[in-house]
């Protein structure tokens, strides 16, 4: 079963088990899935899939940031509850740990040592661990050693 076959399952469960956040979320991805869709002019991979739901995890994540600082929780809250919805379909995400180990092997891999070849070091790190990683956390950790 396709990773969108089974978007599309759990959201005809959501939607008879009248789980509103969940009939929702699900509504948005299947949405933001198909115009992916039509702008490549074929079906998505498993992977693509993956990809238009990261983007979606980060939008939400942008949207509580914004919530948090103008004062309105309980709009923070429901992204927070719609974002826990879309982890679920996404790969586990790699611990702090071995975010660093990651960056360490890219940085010996491909010899850099200043902060010039930042980017050769972000796009293996970014291309081995795709989904998995978060591009900001990777991005300070890159400047960090190389800085």
């Amino acid at each position: 079963m396709t990773l969108q076959e089974q978007i599309e399952k759990d959201f005809l469960v959501a939607y008879k088990a009248k789980e509103e956040v969940r009939v929702a979320v699900l509504r948005m991805l299947k949405t933001a899935a198909k115009n992916r869709q039509v702008e490549l002019l074929r079906p998505l991979a498993d992977e693509e899939v993956l990809e238009v739901i990261a983007r979606q995890v980060k939008q939400r994540q942008e949207s509580i940031e914004q919530f948090r600082l103008a004062g309105r929780g309980e709009m923070a809250d429901r992204e927070a509850a719609e974002m826990a919805v879309l982890k679920g379909y996404l790969p586990t995400q790699l611990s702090p740990e071995e975010t660093a180990a990651a960056v360490d092997a890219a940085i010996a891999e491909t010899g850099a040592s200043s902060a010039k070849e930042m980017g050769k070091v972000m796009q293996a790190v970014m291309a081995k661990h795709k989904g998995r990683i978060d591009g900001k956390v990777v991005n300070e950790l890159v400047r960090q050693r190389l800085g």
